[in-house]
């Protein structure tokens, strides 16, 4: 299974309304990307908004994800949370939904210890039979989680088969591909890095980028893997710009304000975050060219 993860995965917005998922929104945002041509469809990441839904909530827009997407493309559902306990449940309830993968970040309070991320990430494994994607982006979960670890976590977990990298640290790719041996297959995760990290053998591109311009992306990661550098680069010094704004303004705050600018109503990210500002409107416009 872990094969049929490569390439863009498209991470959609998680659209709300009247206090809960606008799934009509929501299948429209994963359609477009479908239909645009991502490899990939992946519910309930950063840019989902998964840290901010109750269980109804995940249930829902995993149930909704799924029936969109409807057999066209893999699906890999965000999972984590602060518990052992709710993550199992939710990668259960993915699992049982029809996801062909999960993705855990180790999301804690406390700093945990490698035993205790370890442990964690047996206990979804032995939940679920389905690949684990392990994700490392300490920005937003709090703990960082090194090559040797991750690669450790590959070779004792049975499920966990894949690496999401968000750290935008092209030397922790690369360290994960000497332990595995290229063995253990890694997406890159930090968007300003992904032309480095495709051209180090990154399996994919993970990135919310394909809401508001699918067909650069997948054009830059045609170029890539056929050795078409001066096209790859070209591709992303006009990309650059918009995958910067995308993340220092936050990805749900940013890509929801992109898609009303281009007639698709996914409304504003739920608070504490805010819609982007007016002069943030009138930069995401320009970037957009429209």
């Amino acid at each position: 299974m872990a094969a049929q993860l490569y390439g863009v995965i498209g991470y959609p917005v998680t659209p709300f309304r009247d206090g809960g998922i606008d799934t009509a929104v929501l299948t429209a945002v994963i359609d477009r990307l479908v239909e645009a041509g991502v490899h990939a469809i992946a519910p309930l990441g950063s840019t989902g908004e998964l840290a901010y839904l109750d269980e109804g909530e995940f249930d829902d827009c995993v149930d909704a994800s799924i029936a969109a997407v409807a057999g066209r493309l893999p699906v890999l559902v965000g999972v984590s949370d602060l518990t052992t306990a709710r993550t199992v449940r939710r990668a259960r309830y993915a699992a049982q939904a029809g996801a062909d993968a999960v993705m855990v970040a180790p999301v804690s309070y406390w700093k945990l210890s490698e035993r205790e991320i370890t442990t964690h990430y047996q206990a979804v494994s032995d939940a679920v039979g389905i690949d684990i994607v392990a994700y490392n982006n300490p920005a937003t979960s709090g703990i960082d989680m090194s090559p040797e670890l991750l690669v450790g976590m590959f070779e004792s977990i049975e499920h966990v088969t894949m690496v999401k990298e968000s750290t935008g640290d092209l030397s922790r790719m690369l360290r994960i591909a000497e332990l595995s041996g290229g063995r253990l297959p890694f997406f890159n995760g930090s968007n300003p890095l992904v032309l480095d990290a495709l051209r180090a053998g990154a399996a994919g591109w993970c990135t919310a980028a394909p809401n508001l311009l699918p067909q650069p992306c997948l054009d830059l990661y045609t170029a890539v893997t056929a050795g078409e550098q001066d096209k790859a680069q070209a591709l992303y010094d006009d990309l650059k710009p918009l995958l910067q704004f995308i993340v220092a303004g936050g990805l749900a705050t940013t890509v929801k304000a992109g898609l009303e600018l281009l007639g698709v109503p996914a409304g504003p990210p739920r608070r504490p975050l805010l819609p982007l500002d007016d002069a943030g409107r009138a930069e995401l416009s320009g970037l957009l060219s429209l």
